[in-house]
């Protein structure tokens, strides 16, 4: 037997396999496919304070090893969240973990506040790679002083375990990252998706309807490796590492570089299964190398 099991502060994961907000739904929508039970965690797709429509389509456009998305949150608001979908999905014995976005610092605020009553939430993932627009549209998490600020916000409004996710569209990740540690992050995810466009040929015209949009999938593998391994050796928190992992030997990559946990993301819409093929990878992997805890491979890269 090989423990599986990981601590990411308070949060208690069966595994270190986990789902990629955005790219699993609420995760009843993967029931046919896969026990979700046998997940350690699942990210919720991502969720405001209100309504959002999305952006209009075209948005999503498949690239080489990869794939463009400009979804643009859309969701019916925390509210609809708490009173229709939780009810329907707190049934699973995973963590249910809730990614939490908004133009302004109040509307993160707000949410986070709503989601501290629920018993059963343990943690929320902070997405820092919306644009704030009392500073004209800019990331928050671009600017190492506004992922501060946001951060601390919701440090003050959150009681338990506090997720944020990077944004890897910086000069520097390793600034940004220990800036959020300072700020009260209890551990960090990244890396979230890199900016990209596509442009038609025939029509001379974008391919997204806003030009540009989050590229995703095995490109940005080595991108999200390198960020992982940099954040790893400034910071003492958990990371929670992702981008472009579509089999065993990716994870156990990530987990080398310093990743306590991993998220699956653009691989879910290619094998509805992969989040489970790739735990049980990792437990065969362990047991072939003789490892009794796969927490020994965290770091564990030899240079």
């Amino acid at each position: 037997m090989v423990d599986l099991s990981v601590k990411i502060h308070d949060l208690e994961l069966k595994n270190p396999v986990t789902t990629a907000s955005g790219t699993f739904g609420f995760g009843e929508e993967f029931e046919e496919f896969i026990n979700l039970n046998l997940l350690g965690g699942i990210f919720v797709k991502g969720l405001t304070l209100k309504n959002r429509e999305g952006n209009p389509y075209p948005r999503m456009a498949e690239t080489p090893s990869g794939m463009l998305n400009a979804v643009g949150l859309q969701n019916k608001g925390i509210d609809y969240f708490i009173n229709t979908i939780y009810p329907r999905i707190k049934k699973y014995d995973t963590q249910i973990i809730p990614n939490i976005n908004g133009s302004i610092v109040e509307d993160y605020i707000e949410v986070a506040e709503k989601l501290n009553e629920i018993d059963g939430i343990k943690a929320i993932e902070l997405n820092i790679s919306c644009p704030n627009v009392k500073e004209g549209g800019m990331a928050f998490g671009i600017s190492c002083p506004s992922a501060i600020a946001v951060t601390k916000a919701i440090r003050d409004a959150y009681k338990r375990t506090l997720i944020v996710k990077l944004s890897p569209n910086v000069t520097d990740i390793t600034e940004i990252a220990k800036g959020v540690e300072g700020a009260g992050a209890d551990s960090i995810s990244l890396i979230n998706t890199l900016l990209g466009m596509a442009i038609n040929p025939k029509t001379r015209r974008p391919i997204l309807s806003t030009i540009t949009g989050g590229l995703s999938g095995p490109a940005i593998k080595p991108i999200a490796i390198r960020m992982v391994w940099q954040v790893y050796n400034a910071v003492k928190i958990p990371i929670i590492g992702m981008g472009g992992i579509m089999n065993t030997d990716d994870a156990i990559e990530f987990f080398l570089a310093g990743s306590s946990a991993i998220q699956i993301g653009t691989a879910n819409f290619i094998d509805p299964q992969i989040s489970i093929k790739i735990l049980e990878g990792i437990e065969k992997y362990c047991v072939e190398n003789k490892i009794a805890d796969f927490k020994e491979l965290i770091g564990a890269m030899e240079i």
